[in-house]
């Protein structure tokens, strides 16, 4: 079990489940991408870069697309609370799997440049 596992493994069995949903978005989407804990949460790396992060919390999965992917994406991220580098989806919605993947391509293509 590497430290990614154990991170997940650590939440509530309803909370890992949305953590591995959108783990195995970030894998399938870019394979080539580096996994490792980095500032206490799931991090990705792709050409040597910050690809995106998320993190457990109480009531939401914070996702970290950097400011580049919240930005590109700020009217279909209008109905969650964001901040420059983050989005919050909340514990009591469905996680947006579409726009995860929309979001996750849009950095893999921006690191492949």
């Amino acid at each position: 079990m590497n430290e990614v596992d154990e991170y997940i493994k650590s939440f509530p069995a309803e909370v890992q489940e949305r953590l591995i949903e959108i783990r195995n978005i970030i894998h399938e989407l870019a394979p080539q991408a580096t996994e490792r804990i980095c500032m206490r949460m799931p991090t990705y790396d792709l050409n040597g870069r910050w690809l995106v992060h998320f993190a457990g919390f109480k009531n939401h999965i914070g996702f970290y697309p950097q400011p580049e992917g919240i930005e590109a994406f700020k009217e279909k991220l209008s109905g969650y609370k964001t901040s420059k580098g983050t989005v919050q989806f909340p514990h009591n919605k469905p996680l947006p799997i579409d726009l995860i993947r929309e979001i996750v391509r849009f950095r893999v293509n921006e690191q492949s440049k």
